[in-house]
């Protein structure tokens, strides 16, 4: 799977999927599903996948920096 490079927020698509967080944090793929098994990380289930909202997802690393 290609990794994405993205330079700031402005870049990031209207919903990450857990690769992009992945990419985004600079973590393993492995590592961003745990983390969105963690109670308070802003995901959304919609069936079997996990999407997180960018808005979101920005406060919660504003949050937790």
């Amino acid at each position: 799977m290609e990794h994405k490079t993205y330079k700031s927020y402005d870049e990031l698509p209207l919903m990450l999927s857990v690769q992009d967080v992945a990419d985004v944090l600079g973590i393993s793929i492995s590592g961003a599903y745990e983390l969105v098994k963690e109670k308070g990380f802003p995901c959304l289930r919609i069936g079997a996948r996990i999407v997180v909202p960018k808005e979101k997802f920005i406060k919660w690393v504003e949050d937790n920096s």
